[in-house]
């Protein structure tokens, strides 16, 4: 085994050799790199770290503190072939039929203007049932009155 280790001692002795050497050209190439191009080093270094840190910036900023949660309810809607109109509430409220006609339209969605084109009356006679209505429904807007309404079974639950 001796003898053999002889015969392969240059060997050895040469494959060091280039190790070391490879090893020393790679530690100069490296330490030329870094000293040559240190700066563009440095700065994708610092890009790196400010993209990173964006990132992580964005996740904690945009992440919903708040977890929604989703009810899902099922609703019936009565069919407008079941609705009876509250003859009493009308008469307790001493709403007149053509406010609840201006109610009805004003359920369907149209504005004062076409109210008034619809029922052939000028636009402050329509301000005036429309103020009237809000008074004896003890409401302050148009969507509170539709949902009153509807409540007093005053108008259909589908219209509007």
């Amino acid at each position: 085994m001796l003898q053999k280790l002889k015969h392969h001692k240059k060997i050895l002795g040469y494959a060091l050799t280039m190790a070391v050497l490879m090893l020393l050209l790679r530690w100069f190439e490296f330490r030329f790199l870094i000293l040559e191009n240190q700066y563009e080093i440095y700065i994708g270094l610092i890009a790196l770290f400010f993209l990173l840190f964006g990132i992580w910036m964005a996740n904690k900023i945009i992440t919903p503190k708040e977890k929604t949660i989703i009810i899902e309810k099922e609703v019936k809607v009565p069919s407008n072939e079941s609705f009876i109109l509250n003859e009493t509430e009308l008469i307790k409220r001493k709403i007149s039929k053509r406010e609840l006609e201006v109610l009805t339209l004003m359920a369907e969605g149209l504005s004062n203007n076409e109210i008034a084109e619809r029922l052939f009356v000028s636009l402050n006679t329509i301000k005036t049932h429309s103020a009237k209505l809000f008074e004896k429904l003890e409401v302050k807007r148009r969507t509170q009155a539709i949902e009153t309404a509807k409540k007093l079974q005053l108008l259909p639950p589908t219209l509007g």
